[in-house]
């Protein structure tokens, strides 16, 4: 009995010493120097107008490893900038982004896709003026490195998806300006 519990302890040491090291989940924080969504939708036919929200917050949650992840995204609404102060005041009112009553939008994720290593898209739920809908993020870039200026892990991706902006409660003038809208994030995160 004494042979057989020296044998099982052994075997248990040798698998554990040769047993690759299992990579953990990681907790990166978003980086608001170098995170931002912007949107772009057509103007009457004239124009693709292009803006931007300026504040963004949230975590990722990255296990290569294990191909798993996560993103948790809050975006300050009263940030928008079109380029112009003016629409800046007319795209927070009721009719568009209403951020007196809805100041944050929301990103969560509810899975990552992976392709081969990396993150391929990212299904989650949206929320924008108090209404949640599903959408999905296709990922066009994603990298995962050692940052060269801060010596700590970081990620960085850029993603896109399109919703219209009616199923949102913010329908005002479609369909003379697009009620798609496109959405495009850069996104930078570091380590915790």
């Amino acid at each position: 009995m004494n042979q057989l519990s020296k044998l099982i302890s052994a075997t248990v040491l040798a698998l554990a010493v040769s047993a690759p090291a299992l990579a953990a989940p990681e907790s990166y924080t978003l980086d608001p120097a170098h995170t931002f969504p912007r949107f772009s939708y057509n103007h009457m036919g004239f124009s693709t107008q292009l803006s931007r929200f300026d504040k963004t917050s949230g975590k990722v949650v990255f296990d290569k490893a294990a191909k798993t992840g996560s993103v948790d995204i809050v975006i300050d609404m009263k940030s928008v900038n079109t380029g112009f102060p003016l629409f800046n005041e007319h795209i927070q009112a009721e009719d568009f982004l209403d951020t007196g009553k809805y100041p944050t939008a929301t990103f969560k994720s509810t899975k990552v896709n992976f392709k081969g290593g990396k993150p391929a898209s990212i299904v989650g739920d949206l929320t924008i003026k108090g209404v949640t809908k599903p959408v999905t993020l296709t990922v066009t870039s994603f990298q995962a490195m050692p940052h060269p200026m801060l010596k700590k892990d970081a990620i960085g991706a850029n993603a896109t998806t399109t919703i219209k902006r009616s199923e949102f409660n913010a329908g005002k003038y479609a369909p003379d300006v697009g009620d798609e809208v496109r959405i495009d994030i850069a996104l930078e995160a570091i380590k915790e």
